[in-house]
């Protein structure tokens, strides 16, 4: 059980996490684009991420160290946010475990983004625009 000093930390330090990601996310402007309630479900999955106790955090099935997944969401910035919507928005497949999902294509936003947008121009170019 935590005390209340060990509460009132967590809950300062968890919406020091918020209005960081927030930041970095350049969350106001987002919302012009998709919905609170979208973004804020990421949000909050990053901040309960970031904030967990444990030391480890399963990505895609494996087992990574919580600081490596904290430093990567740390990173994500607005682009990252519209490529994980877009992967969201273009995923005509079942998803069995929605949470893992977000959690994968968030922590590898910033590895597959380049060629996620790459892909699309080529579909483009040697398709014709439809």
């Amino acid at each position: 059980m935590y005390s209340q000093e060990d509460a009132d930390r967590m809950c300062r330090e968890r919406q020091q996490y918020l209005e960081l990601i927030h930041e970095n996310i350049e969350y106001p402007y987002l919302l012009n684009e998709y919905r609170k309630e979208e973004l804020d479900e990421l949000v909050e999955l990053m901040v309960d991420t970031i904030c967990s106790q444990r030391s480890v955090i399963r990505i895609a099935g494996d087992d990574k160290p919580k600081e490596v997944v904290k430093s990567r969401f740390l990173k994500l910035d607005s682009g990252h946010i519209r490529y994980v919507m877009d992967c969201l928005n273009n995923n005509c497949s079942k998803i069995r475990n929605v949470k893992q999902y977000l959690l994968t294509v968030l922590y590898n936003a910033p590895l597959t983004i380049n060629n996620y947008y790459q892909q699309l121009v080529n579909h483009d170019m040697r398709g014709g625009f439809e």
